[in-house]
């Protein structure tokens, strides 16, 4: 058993990884209450047995809400399960809408608006020669292009992100009683906002069209029923639409500029943008991992585990995993490629993986050609104590 300081681990978790893989059979870790699933073969075993380690719990809060927080959000659409949350033909039906809503063909068509606006937000900082990066960039960027792809009103998308953040503050970051009700009404009031959205978008070709029609199939209005699963899947995508992708952003200006050879190698040979990001996903997973619930009594990686225990299963663990990867603590964009499994594998595989690695893409291209002589403006980078988005808090540039 492990047992560390929350914080601490959160802030950096890959001593603990490295213990849990050097350990025989699995690591209870006490601050995660659960089973650490560390090694890359032992967590691509779980991502390919659903039926055996359930979904259910993959999002249980860090933090239980005032009651308080939980009555602002009684009367708001969006009470219903979401994707992440849900298993067999319940996660399938989840699962479509978003898989049209975020095909290949999709994705191209938003390049050119990817791009756009990628181009506008370095345009609005390049001639001041410092920026913060995460406050600029890379929150901006994702949360307007998921917006785009909503097909929200581009005015309403600001205040749809905050609230969106506000909902993952509300289950993951320790709050007062008051602050957990203020944030809980935003919540609600964008719940409200995303179900009036949905209600006008039943026949409009974007992301809430799909899942309006997908979820509330056949004439006539959705039930509530319906209704809640529409808003809450629609939230959800939104958040998990724009938090992964800022990671990621973060992460790789991060890495690049950190380990200085790799910038310049990448400026020297732009070619080797999409191997950077992936190297970044491995590197530093953006959701470190998902609870799973052991839905029958099995044995994994020789320790015996009984129906209704609890394993997390480490994407970020799994990404340094010394017999997979040659050595996995150096940030290597050159390096051979090896399927890692940040984006997650099997059924639960994230759809939005290829909008994500697409602004990555659109990014890079961008600094290299605009800003090649980007720098970090401050060594001391701090990152974010949550496991759901592993990002710096700030990331200050200069060139």
């Amino acid at each position: 058993m492990v047992d560390v300081d929350r914080e601490a681990l959160y802030r950096d978790p890959y001593p603990v990884y490295a213990r849990a893989r050097a350990a025989p059979g699995l690591t209870f870790v006490e601050e995660l209450d659960a089973w650490l699933v560390a090694r890359h073969a032992d967590v691509r075993e779980v991502l390919r047995r659903p039926d055996d380690f359930s979904s259910k719990s993959a999002l249980r809060p860090d933090v239980i809400p005032d009651p308080r927080a939980f009555a602002e959000l009684a009367g708001a659409p969006g009470r219903a399960p979401v994707v992440l949350s849900t298993d067999g033909e319940a996660h399938a039906r989840y699962r479509r809408p978003l898989t049209r809503g975020l095909s290949p063909a999709r994705v191209a068509a938003a390049l050119p608006f990817v791009r756009a606006t990628a181009g506008d937000l370095v345009a609005s900082f390049s001639k001041a020669g410092h920026v913060e990066w995460m406050s600029a960039y890379a929150r901006p960027l994702p949360a307007t292009v998921i917006g785009h792809l909503l097909g929200l009103d581009p005015a309403d998308v600001p205040a749809a992100i905050r609230a969106g953040d506000r909902a993952e503050d509300l289950l993951f970051t320790p709050m007062s009683p008051d602050d957990q009700v203020a944030a809980a009404r935003e919540v609600a009031a964008l719940r409200h906002l995303l179900a009036a959205h949905a209600a006008r978008s039943r026949t409009a070709e974007s992301l809430t069209g799909e899942l309006s029609r997908g979820l509330a199939p056949g004439p006539g209005e959705p039930t509530p029923e319906q209704r809640d699963e529409i808003v809450a899947n629609t939230h959800n995508v939104m958040l998990a639409g724009h938090l992964t992708t800022t990671a990621l952003l973060g992460t790789v200006v991060h890495r690049l500029l950190r380990e200085r050879d790799q910038w310049e190698l990448l400026c020297a040979r732009p070619e080797l943008a999409g191997a950077a990001i992936e190297e970044a996903a491995r590197y530093e997973a953006p959701v470190q991992g998902f609870r799973r619930t052991v839905t029958r009594p099995l044995e994994l990686a020789g320790t015996a585990l009984g129906e209704g225990e609890t394993v997390f299963v480490s994407f970020g663990s799994a990404g340094r995993d010394e017999a997979v990867f040659e050595r996995p603590d150096e940030f290597d964009i050159a390096r051979e490629p090896a399927r890692h499994l940040s984006f997650g594998h099997g059924v639960h595989g994230c759809p939005g993986a290829l909008l994500a690695r697409e602004q990555l893409k659109v990014t890079l291209e961008l600094l290299v050609r605009e800003l090649p002589g980007l720098r970090l403006a401050r060594e001391d980078v701090v990152m974010t104590a949550t496991l759901i988005h592993r990002a710096p808090e700030e990331l200050h540039l200069r060139w």
